[in-house]
């Protein structure tokens, strides 16, 4: 089993920590949520991610009411040990919206 401590993960105040969660084939960053210590280990031993709600309170696994799940190929964590990047496989949309990506909103003119 992966030992988190070695990794020296930094967790905020609030022992979350920030994922940004993208598509392992074409890059495209479908969306950010926040991981505790207990949801990132469930999501190694799942495959699936699983994440922590701070509006709610609660865990919750990507995909688990709508279907649109997350298959975890890959996770890594950035020089300042302060954000993981998980690249999926996802099915169906990230977006609670319907939208593929959480990411659809643009500033301005494109």
């Amino acid at each position: 089993m992966l030992n988190l401590k070695k990794l020296s993960l930094k967790f905020d105040k609030n022992r979350l920590i920030p994922a940004i969660i993208q598509d392992y084939k074409n890059s495209e960053v479908l969306m950010l949520a926040y991981m505790n210590e207990q949801s990132l280990k469930r999501t190694i031993k799942s495959g699936k991610t699983c994440f922590w709600s701070r509006s709610r309170k609660e865990y919750w696994v990507k995909g688990e009411t709508s279907g649109h799940f997350q298959f975890v190929k890959s996770i890594s964590y950035d020089c300042d040990a302060d954000a993981l990047l998980i690249k999926v496989r996802q099915v169906g949309a990230a977006c609670h919206t319907g939208n593929r990506s959480c990411f659809f909103r643009k500033f301005g003119k494109s």
